[in-house]
């Protein structure tokens, strides 16, 4: 069994491979903050499951959510995004390293 270094990072990553939560994240770095209403609207499912979804975001924290009188408002949070685009960063520069070296081996063969 793979033993998991950063159980932050793999809730982000596990948040991330839903499009819908994708979709959630991208209106909301497009439009700052939106109602949880707002957020919905233009989802094919229910306010429960939104509401689920939101959910899986904001345990990942990937987003923050404030409630003013009976309006629920969610904003991004960058900074569990920055953590996971560095890892993916770290991992993309030993792929290119290892291509790198692969095309070279390929261009010295007759």
């Amino acid at each position: 069994m793979v033993q998991s270094q950063s159980p932050d990072l793999d809730r982000v990553f596990g948040a991330l491979t839903d499009p819908t939560r994708r979709a959630m994240l991208a209106r909301l770095a497009e439009e700052g903050s939106l109602s949880v209403s707002d957020l919905g609207r233009p989802l094919p499912m229910s306010l429960p499951a939104v509401m689920k979804h939101l959910d899986v975001l904001e345990a990942a924290g990937l987003l923050a959510r404030r409630k003013q009188g009976r309006t629920v408002t969610c904003r991004l949070v960058g900074g569990p995004l920055e953590d996971a685009m560095g890892w993916l960063q770290r991992h993309a520069r030993f792929w290119d390293e290892s291509l790198d070296r692969l095309a070279a081996v390929v261009e010295r063969e007759p």
